[in-house]
């Protein structure tokens, strides 16, 4: 086990090799990867998306409400995640259009800054919840930013369900579809992820060496805590090498809904505080993570989502902002740019850290 403690500490830096940082995530974290990568792509050599869309899926179809904020809501609910034909699913050639027009808008980094970046994509063949044609766009689209297809590592034949898929006994069965989206497949995919992003990693650790730090994410979002979504406190796992001054690379590990240690169902707009969910904090301890990045100095970091249901966000499950439910101009939502409020949050946490 990782040595824990009580305390909340500040975020520290440490010898972090720039440009080398990776990002990976479930679902709406696998949405946020994207979005992440593609703002910053700056920072990254490689990111992991697990059941995730194309970047700026929400925007394919404007016509699907009056109102365009609804029209976003309405895509991510229905197009980007299970769309009734795969012909419906967010277009590849759109995304690349939207991404486009970002990069020449100034908000986000130069595309050309992804072509030899390594990214592991994965949709489960059972689930239900993301479906594979959509996740199949998000292999396209890395395509036409000019990913070849030796560092892009794509799979859609193993019968899982909507989850990250682990070995640990105490997940779930691995075609089910149901929280907290921890499947047992008898593999970490986690490693899967990392070794492909980094090739010729050692071997994971048999015991962990280093800390489980607790910090205040609240430092890190310049006071739009009402509307960022979330939650107090953030984590990060550094191995003992990387605190004692070796050189590092920095993982960004994004939960997908209902998995941030504070998740809560909400009723009614109120929080439902006597049925929490005894999800804790499994997406940090038992993903798998920390035990490949702790023989290979890297630093994990968890940021967290927390739900929210009142009039600064809707949120309920505790999903990262891949829609645009955090801006507050809802007819041209800024969630996808490096000024989006989580986003620049997040990476502002990578800086610290040195990355």
């Amino acid at each position: 086990m990782a040595n824990t403690s009580s305390d909340v500490v500040q975020l520290g830096e440490y010898k972090v090799e720039k440009g080398k940082s990776s990002v990976s995530g479930l679902s709406s974290g696998a949405f946020m990867t994207v979005q992440l990568h593609l703002a910053h792509s700056a920072s990254f050599a490689g990111a992991g998306v697990v059941a995730g869309g194309p970047y700026r899926g929400v925007e394919t179809f404007r016509g699907a409400a009056p109102l365009a904020e609804d029209a976003y809501e309405l895509n991510a609910l229905q197009l980007c995640m299970a769309p009734l034909l795969p012909e419906l699913a967010p277009d590849a050639r759109r995304s690349l259009q939207l991404a486009q027009e970002a990069e020449q808008a100034g908000k986000i980094d130069p595309l050309s800054n992804l072509r030899d970046n390594r990214v592991y994509i994965f949709t489960g063949s059972k689930d239900s919840v993301v479906q594979s044609s959509v996740v199949a766009q998000t292999r396209e689209l890395y395509r036409l930013l000019g990913l070849s297809d030796a560092n892009l590592s794509y799979h859609d034949n193993v019968p899982a369900g909507h989850s990250l898929i682990t070995d640990n006994p105490e997940d779930s069965e691995l075609d089910l579809n149901q929280p907290p989206y921890l499947n047992n497949g008898g593999f970490m995919q986690s490693h899967r992820i990392l070794n492909h992003v980094y090739p010729g990693l050692n071997p994971p650790a048999e015991r962990l060496s280093g800390r489980l730090l607790r910090f205040d994410q609240s430092e890190f979002l310049n006071g739009q805590q009402a509307c960022a979504s979330m939650g107090k406190f953030g984590y990060a796992y550094v191995p003992r090498a990387v605190e004692e001054g070796a050189p590092a690379r920095i993982h960004i590990a994004l939960h997908g809904c209902k998995q941030g240690y504070s998740y809560v169902d909400f009723n009614f707009g109120r929080e439902d505080i006597a049925n929490q969910p005894p999800y804790g904090n499994r997406y940090v301890t038992t993903t798998g993570y920390n035990d490949l990045a702790d023989s290979n100095n890297i630093i994990v970091l968890y940021p967290q989502a927390c739900g929210s249901d009142d009039d600064q966000a809707q949120n309920p499950d505790g999903c990262w902002d891949w829609w645009g439910y955090t801006s507050d101009e809802p007819d041209n939502p800024d969630y996808y740019s490096r000024n989006a409020v989580q986003i620049r949050a997040i990476h502002a946490m990578l800086t610290r850290l040195g990355g």
